[in-house]
């Protein structure tokens, strides 16, 4: 059973390609995470909120990847960090194409 981590808060920036261009070590980093399957960054740079929705493999990695990326984020000066986790619904999301072999 696969699990997904949905993590959002606000951010002055950057977005678009300047944020491409400034994470891209970060990104790279969180391929070394455990359990981590996949991420998709996220961002609204009118809303000025950024994010992310991450496949883990099993809860236990989605747990502990929340709490130190919080408190990264938290180390960037960043509050309010939104985290919540889910349990994927395999069966149904194959029907709709997800990405979660």
């Amino acid at each position: 059973m696969k699990y997904v981590l949905q993590v959002d808060f606000k951010m002055d920036g950057p977005f678009g390609k300047e944020m491409s261009k400034a994470f891209v070590d970060l990104a790279e980093s969180i391929n070394n995470e455990s359990g981590v399957v996949w991420k998709i960054w996220t961002e609204d740079a009118a809303a000025k909120e950024a994010g992310g929705i991450y496949l883990f493999e099993t809860k236990e990695d989605a747990e502990k990847y929340l709490v130190m990326h919080s408190n990264r984020l938290t180390s960037f000066g960043i509050t309010d960090v939104r985290g919540k986790i889910f349990e994927v619904n395999e069966a149904l999301s194959i029907i709709n194409n997800a990405p979660i072999k």
